[in-house]
């Protein structure tokens, strides 16, 4: 199971375009509200999120947790307790951590990206606490997947799908999309 976390604030685009990408993979994906049963994005659009974070029980269903940027999405990703256990939870286990935009920000804080290739938003870099900052659209390293915005939403998307099932089906729904490029 896919956790993606939904904040107020948070950047559609990010959190939308994986969701369908994961989706078309066949993973079962669950969207999370913190704070609110209606979640407004950070450009007006309001979203009924599967489940609220009350909802949430750390397991081994959990095969990776998706945190979409945007502001103030990623500060109010931040202060829940909800994704901060869930993010221990998963670095703990093993389990896979993406994170776009400003929400790398989040896990570098953690220290979770201590000697890791990491990218993010431009301007998040000084958050990355130890990570090798690359700059890149998409990165992974481990059990961790950053990526630089929405303008590459569908490239993290591939990549969550690449880090679940491998590079032939990330493939496969790269090509039946119709993306450009390799």
């Amino acid at each position: 199971m896919v956790l993606v976390f939904l904040a107020n604030g948070f950047e559609e685009t990010e959190a939308i375009a994986p969701i369908d990408i994961l989706r078309r993979n066949g993973q079962k994906v669950v969207t999370v509200g913190i704070g609110e049963e209606v979640i407004t994005s950070s450009h007006g659009v309001t979203v009924v999120p599967d489940v609220t974070e009350v909802d949430i029980a750390l397991s081994d269903e959990i095969d990776m947790i998706v945190l979409p940027g945007g502001m103030p999405g990623t500060l109010n990703l931040e202060k829940s307790r909800t994704v901060q256990d869930t993010i221990d939870y998963c670095a703990a286990n093993g389990k896979y951590i993406g994170a776009i935009c400003a929400a790398p920000s989040i896990i570098g804080r953690k220290g979770l990206l201590k000697g890791k290739k990491a990218t993010c938003f431009p301007g998040f870099e000084e958050f990355l606490e130890g990570a090798d900052f690359t700059g890149g659209p998409v990165e992974q390293d481990g059990n961790i997947i950053t990526a630089r915005g929405a303008g590459v939403a569908i490239e993290f998307g591939l990549k969550l799908v690449e880090a679940l099932s491998g590079k032939p089906a990330s493939d496969k729904i790269h090509e039946a999309m119709h993306c450009v490029g390799a």
